[in-house]
């Protein structure tokens, strides 16, 4: 059961004019639903919380551009993708970097596929943290967060083929992690 959440229509906009305590009620509010998007886009959970403190910063700078045009909670969640989203391009650009330097070394597992007991079946979390980085974000924001392939497409900036490619190898990997 969820709870419904609170309209925040007059503490956005007391935050909007800079009431930094109406802000922490948005952010009471909120916080919840952008660490788990977060964590699921992911799969750590320290990296997850950074990036949650990142959302909330972005948020607070960018209050003033935030017309009520759609929910307060859509704008949210759309600011918290794009930097999650944001943080993958940086990572990727440094791993390039590193792979420069690196040559021939393999990266490690994430954290979630190397702490699972052998022998024990993962929960979902876990089976979608130990997905590959791009097939995790296809799956979490096309069968989590509801999103178009061709939405995935634009996000991500690869083709909708690809997002749809990426859906199918997520799924299968999931469906084998799950079994185990």
């Amino acid at each position: 059961m969820t709870l419904p959440v609170p309209d925040l229509s007059e503490p956005v906009r007391r935050a909007q004019s800079g009431d930094a305590d109406a802000f922490e009620a948005v952010y009471r509010t909120h916080v919840g639903r952008v660490y788990a998007l977060c964590l699921r886009m992911t799969g750590d959970m320290g990296h997850a919380r950074e990036l949650v403190q990142d959302v909330f910063i972005r948020a607070w700078e960018k209050l003033g551009s935030f017309r009520g045009e759609s929910a307060f909670s859509t704008w949210l969640h759309r600011l918290a993708v794009n930097v999650v989203l944001m943080d993958r391009r940086l990572a990727a650009r440094r791993a390039e970097d590193r792979l420069e330097n690196d040559e021939g070394e393999e990266s490690a597992p994430p954290l979630a596929a190397r702490e699972a007991p052998a022998g024990l079946r993962m929960d979902l979390e876990q089976a979608i943290a130990s997905l590959p980085p791009m097939a995790r974000q296809v799956l979490v924001l096309y069968d989590v967060e509801g999103y178009e392939h061709r939405e995935i497409a634009g996000l991500l900036h690869i083709a909708e083929g690809t997002s749809k490619a990426h859906l199918f190898r997520a799924r299968r990997l999931l469906r084998e992690r799950l079994d185990r």
